[in-house]
Parts: structure tokens; sequence; C-alpha cells
């Protein structure tokens, strides 16, 4: 795949909808998935983008960004469909619990990350790991007020689905920064040295060296 064609947001929650209107207003050809799609008013959705349910989102997309709480990826990946090329999967979502003293951890047991365990479920597609440290409320306005000033990390397996999803980071106006595959994406998942907050590309390398 040389170049994105079609991106999948599913869920409408916070993320979805940021994401949404920035990869529309990036330029990008958008499609909301739900799964209840008559229940969203009019107006909610931008009029050129269409609002489907989620499967069938999915099943047109090139590119696949799964704005839904942590708690739904069991049933979205029982339902996933199957068959056509591989696609890129973005996984936003983080499975935050809190420790006895009440830090943010992640919620997945053992040294997983939440990147290597969604490759396992969808051992088909192409995971690739963004827009999971900054908080929505900031996503939405922080790179169109300052393009290019935030960075945004991104891991992965596949080099070149990294770099496609960078230019989808680069169109929401941050920049985004390579931390290696999925095993060493645990900066991060909830509790990692990177989540939840906002650096500037030096100050995010900085933060990674010091927190190996």
């Amino acid at each position: 795949m040389d170049t994105l064609g079609t991106v999948a947001i599913l869920g409408y929650g916070p993320v979805g909808q940021h994401l949404t209107a920035l990869l529309h207003d990036g330029g990008y050809e958008v499609v909301v998935g739900v799964r209840n799609p008559e229940v969203l008013a009019a107006g909610d959705v931008p009029p050129a983008v269409q609002c489907v349910r989620w499967r069938a989102a999915a099943e047109v997309a090139d590119v696949i960004v799964l704005a839904v709480p942590y708690d739904a990826i069991n049933d979205i990946v029982a339902g996933w469909p199957a068959g056509g090329a591989a696609r890129i999967v973005v996984d936003p979502t983080n499975p935050i619990a809190l420790s006895p003293d009440g830090q943010i951890v992640s919620g997945l047991d053992g040294d997983e990350t939440v990147g290597t365990r969604l490759a396992k479920l969808l051992p088909s597609e192409t995971v690739v790991r963004a827009f999971t440290h900054v908080m929505a409320e900031l996503l939405a306005v922080r790179g169109r007020r300052q393009p290019g000033l935030w960075a945004m990390a991104v891991a992965g397996d596949d080099s070149s689905a990294k770099e496609m999803v960078g230019e989808l980071v680069k169109a929401t106006g941050f920049a985004p920064v390579d931390i290696g595959g999925l095993a060493e994406s645990a900066p991060l998942d909830p509790g990692g040295v990177l989540f939840p907050q906002m650096f500037t590309v030096a100050g995010m390398k900085r933060r990674l060296l010091e927190g190996a």
C-alpha cells in the first residue's frame, strides 16, 4: 500500500469526533463506523462524512482507527470482517487501571503491551499504536493552534505502515515520533513514561532516554 485511501473511524466518542474532524479537514476521505448510526443526530458528523455501521466502515477502509473504549475491543475483534487485503489498524485505546497506591497503570497482565495484544487478536492486519498518550481535549486543539510543535508517539512493526500513520499524525497538526516496534511501545501505554503527557519532539526523545 503506497498511499492512504479511505480512513474508517470506528467509534464516535471524543477521540473519534476529534480525529474525524481533523482528518477530514486535512483532506482525507473519512467514514465513521458506529454500532447504531441512526441514533446520531443530524449535524453530529460533518456533512461530507458518511456514517454507517462499524463493520461496513471497516470493510471499505484501507486504514481503520479504533476510537472505541478499550472494553469494546473483544467485541470488535469477534465481529471483525474477514478477507480483503491487509489493512492498517491504528490503535489509540488505553486499558487504564490504578495501582494500590493510586498510580495509573496498564490494565493488562504481565509484560504484554496494548499493541502486541491487539496484533495477536488481529493477525491478518497491521497494527500501529498512535493517538494514545495525548488527552482527547488536547488532541482537539493543540495541533490546530500550534501545528508541528507537539510530538505524537507512533509504534509498530511495519515501517511503511508507521510512515503512513505518520502522515495521518501530521494531518492532525502533530509531529510523529517513531518509538519502535509494538514490543517497545510500553512508554505510550497507561503507566508508561509518555502517558498521559505532551512533549515537543526533543522533549519526548529526552524523556524516552531518561525512562529507558
